[in-house]
């Protein structure tokens, strides 16, 4: 009989040392885009404050390629011993997957969502020798001009591209869409002339903005951006469309639940910190805080409006 009662004992300190051992690793926050870019900021402020308040170094790792994919790949497959969360927007949670046939995850199959962390408006943009200056008046040149009914967006297959075709949709007008490789060029033929019209992050278009050299016409929010609140939104200006982007963490379903949910507990701590909130909107972001029942609550309802929009498209990559 005490062989058996040996062989507990010694099961139980081998599950003690293991807990221990993982509580003592590194959590990794995976990022799919190269620092420097919103999401990595998003992580990078988040990971600062968590460490903190887990007592272990949280690490933040740029795993960039495919789009994001290959972050989200790479998650997906971390073993259970090695705390990992994905920070991920809808590129690659909603529209990679709808897309891709060998995206080579399932988000709702193969992640746990853990908290939504930050949300982000689209606008769309004239450069500055546009005879437009409303909403209104844009939709109204582009149907008077349709050879130069286009807009760029920063990558194709992105949210501008397919808010874009939303706007489209809804304004009864059908524009081509240019895409781009990134913001930076894309604002660079705004500026230059080469493409009259621009959808992208609001964030992204404002700077320009303010610096007088193009002219955002709306933004797509339910109500005006904090950020800037002499734009109308797109239901202000005519048109009953409204969207936002956003960042939130996952977990590989490879981490057990009460882990997940004890991070998704912490992270909620963080973002109610107020030195938090002024870190995300120095860095002109909109900080959410949001219980993991709230984040998967969002992340059903934000499926059930875009899925829809992806897949009328017929966007093929």
């Amino acid at each position: 009989m005490w062989k058996p009662l040996a062989s507990v004992l010694a099961s139980l300190l081998a599950l003690g040392a293991s807990l221990a051992q993982a509580q003592d690793t590194p959590l990794r926050i995976v990022v799919g885009y190269a620092p420097g870019g919103a999401t990595d900021r998003v992580a990078r402020i988040v990971a600062d404050k968590l460490g903190t308040k887990l007592g272990t170094p949280v690490i933040v790792e740029n795993k960039t390629g495919a789009g994001g994919r290959l972050s989200a790949q790479a998650v997906k497959a971390a073993p259970a011993n090695q705390p990992t969360l994905l920070l991920a927007n809808p590129a690659v949670m909603l529209v990679a997957p709808l897309v891709f046939p060998d995206a080579g995850y399932d988000p709702e199959r193969d992640f746990r969502p853990v908290s939504h962390v930050n949300s982000y408006e689209f606008g769309v943009a004239v450069a500055s020798a546009v005879p437009v200056k409303e909403l209104s008046h844009l939709m109204a040149w582009l149907r008077a001009n349709p050879d130069k009914a286009n807009f760029g967006v920063p990558a194709t297959g992105s949210l501008p591209h397919f808010f874009g075709l939303m706007v489209g949709d809804a304004a009864k007008v059908r524009a081509e869409v240019v895409g781009y490789r990134g913001s930076a060029p894309l604002l660079n033929d705004l500026l230059g002339g080469q493409v009259p019209v621009a959808f992208d992050t609001f964030d992204t278009l404002l700077p320009q903005h303010e610096a007088g050299k193009i002219r955002i016409l709306a933004v797509s929010g339910a109500k005006r951006s904090p950020l800037d609140g002499k734009i109308s939104t797109f239901k202000e200006g005519g048109l009953d469309v409204a969207a936002t982007g956003w960042n939130t963490f996952f977990a590989p379903m490879s981490m057990p639940k009460a882990q997940a949910e004890r991070l998704a507990g912490l992270i909620h701590e963080v973002m109610k910190d107020p030195d938090t909130q002024r870190k995300f909107e120095s860095a002109k972001m909109e900080p959410v805080v949001a219980t993991m029942a709230q984040t998967e609550a969002m992340l059903k309802a934000y499926r059930a409006q875009w899925a829809p929009v992806v897949q009328r498209s017929g966007f093929k990559p």
